[in-house]
């Protein structure tokens, strides 16, 4: 959308539709060049003055008619779209999608298995906490995972509520094998703040870059 107008997405903002299709044609067209087959479908904000509750069956209608139409462009691309929540508390109190049930009551609804859900565990946490429980729950519908310790939204190995290396360990014992992004504002050099990453490899006997030392 246009960032002067305040657009964060265009999904699911009424109106909006032929630009949403135009920015998924352009999205479509960078992930076909650099090899990137997951694509992030921002739902967009509540209109500004406008009532949240006034305007959400608008909104979730928008959203998952330009989400069929989404799926459709990328099954040809042999794509996946993303829908991420974003919390309301903290990051964006206008956001439109922002709770996990929220989300994969839409999924649901769109009905399309070339849509999955983007759990930002940082975003989780916030709406809904409970992270053990809807990691297993969601699994089956979770298409990319993002990380950032909270409240302050830096490296997961820096002070905050959340028990990192627990979850790594439930991702695994799920049978997670996507990616996790790393989606935080490092405290200091990007480099030397992935010194959680080689920690955390040492600590189940890995060697740099996830390599089994049994195997090196």
């Amino acid at each position: 959308g246009d960032r002067e107008r305040g657009e964060l997405g265009l999904g699911a903002v009424p109106g909006r539709q032929d630009a949403f299709r135009q920015g998924l044609a352009a999205a479509v067209q960078y992930g076909r060049e650099v090899g990137c087959s997951r694509i992030h479908l921002m739902a967009g904000r509540v209109p500004q003055g406008a009532d949240r509750a006034a305007v959400a069956g608008e909104m979730e209608a928008t959203f998952i008619e330009n989400l069929r139409y989404a799926a459709d462009v990328l099954a040809q691309e042999d794509m996946v779209g993303l829908v991420e929540p974003i919390n309301s508390r903290i990051t964006d109190p206008h956001y439109f999608l922002n709770t996990p049930q929220q989300a994969v009551a839409i999924l649901e609804k769109v009905g399309r298995p070339n849509l999955k859900l983007q759990l930002d565990i940082f975003h989780c946490q916030i709406m809904d906490g409970n992270l053990s429980r809807n990691l297993e729950t969601y699994l089956p519908l979770i298409g990319h995972i993002q990380i950032a310790q909270v409240p302050g939204r830096h490296e997961p190995d820096s002070p905050g509520e959340l028990n990192f290396p627990y979850i790594f360990e439930l991702l695994e014992s799920l049978g997670y094998n996507g990616y996790v992004g790393c989606e935080y504002t490092p405290k200091g050099d990007t480099v030397e703040g992935l010194g959680w990453l080689r920690s955390y490899w040492e600590s189940r006997g890995l060697q740099p870059g996830g390599t089994s030392k049994a195997t090196e």
